[in-house]
């Protein structure tokens, strides 16, 4: 199983001229090697680029991803990296997307496929990564 971020499946999406090639050679990559999956966090931030469920609920399955609920453990962890986060000086009041989608994928211990991996190492230092 593989968690893939949202910044991947947007360059996909809206075939962003940097990153729209190495997002898709990694999907298809990934997907001979693990089934691709996304969670509630980032079907949400998914939305954004669509106008309705039905839409966003298309192209998810025209990309071969499942969604995973995210399991209470996965949400404590990403609450235990938040305060580490606000400790350090963070300035956010609320547990940002990236604390759920890592915490996730380190209690599934599935790699997360990601253009943005500064705060995952950060945060989840045992989180293996797959970015560029």
């Amino acid at each position: 199983m593989l968690l893939v971020d949202t910044n991947v499946l947007i360059d996909v999406l809206e075939d962003e001229p940097e990153w729209a090639d190495w997002s898709i050679a990694q999907l298809r990559a990934q997907a001979k090697i693990h089934p691709l999956t996304i969670n509630p966090i980032i079907y949400a931030e998914l939305s954004l680029t669509f106008s309705t469920v039905e839409a966003l609920d298309e192209a998810i399955e025209n990309l071969g991803l499942t969604v995973l609920e995210i399991p209470r453990p996965a949400l404590f962890l990403a609450g235990k990296a938040f305060a580490q986060y606000r400790q350090k000086g963070g300035k956010a009041n609320n547990v940002l997307a990236d604390f759920f989608i890592g915490a996730h994928a380190a209690v599934l211990g599935c790699p997360l496929l990601t253009r943005d991996a500064r705060r995952y190492r950060a945060y989840f230092p045992r989180l293996e990564l797959i970015t560029p």
